[in-house]
């Protein structure tokens, strides 16, 4: 059953991401035509002003309940094995930038900007997971044992209510952290997207965008799918 965040939030996200098929469409259409360079940037400037929105109404979301980003209800589950700390991993744009045209096609300048961005975006990267690892690491401290410990005994009655507020307390440590190292590796999405975007031209920028949406589009639908979903 899911929480009030979750119906929230799972509504939003099916609305969302029939707005990410119509955009799809129109990128598709626009790299396929010739259309004046304004008509491409004001394209590119919507479908970017849409992922921001999403991750504006996440992080409004996650600041009630964190964890339930951590494991979407309103995801597949072959959607949510290809999360990386609760949403796409930064690096996977570097290999749809491979994918798209013959590597000629991007100047010698471009493709150096790109192999730049792309370290840069792996340091941050691990340093996110390295973050996460000492969240996770943090869940087995002594203290959190045995604060696990007394919350068993809360739940049979055995904890006055100042014990309860320390756990508590402590709850409320660790779901602060986990909302930091969701925010850093959103964070990290969309500086990957924004520094892609600035290396590349507007017709390269559509076709870019039009393969991340493809990609979004197409896990979701393979997912439901296996799913039994329609």
């Amino acid at each position: 059953m899911k929480n009030p965040v979750e119906e929230r939030f799972a509504e939003f996200h099916q609305k969302w991401m029939c707005q990410v098929e119509e955009n799809l469409q129109r990128l598709l259409e626009a790299s396929r035509q010739i259309s004046p360079r304004a008509e491409r940037e004001a394209l590119v400037s919507k479908v970017t002003t849409h992922f921001k929105g999403y991750y504006i109404a996440k992080w409004e979301a996650a600041h009630e309940d964190v964890l339930a980003f951590f494991s979407p209800v309103w995801l597949s589950p072959l959607e949510n094995a290809f999360l990386w700390v609760t949403g796409w991993k930064p690096s996977i744009a570097f290999r749809l930038i491979e994918s798209l045209r013959p590597a000629a096609e991007m100047s010698e300048e471009q493709m150096k900007k790109v192999e730049e961005l792309r370290v840069k975006i792996r340091l941050e990267e691990e340093k996110v997971e390295r973050e996460m690892e000492r969240q996770q690491v943090a869940l087995a401290d002594r203290r959190m044992v045995e604060l696990a410990r007394l919350a068993g005994q809360i739940r049979n009655g055995g904890l006055v209510r100042e014990e309860n507020a320390l756990v508590e307390v402590a709850l409320k440590g660790l779901l602060s952290g986990l909302e930091r190292v969701m925010k850093a590796a959103d964070c990290v999405r969309l500086k990957t997207l924004k520094g892609l975007l600035e290396v590349l031209s507007p017709l390269q920028r559509v076709d870019f965008l039009a393969a991340i949406l493809m990609f979004q589009v197409n896990i979701r639908k393979w997912g439901m799918k296996r799913a039994g979903f329609r």
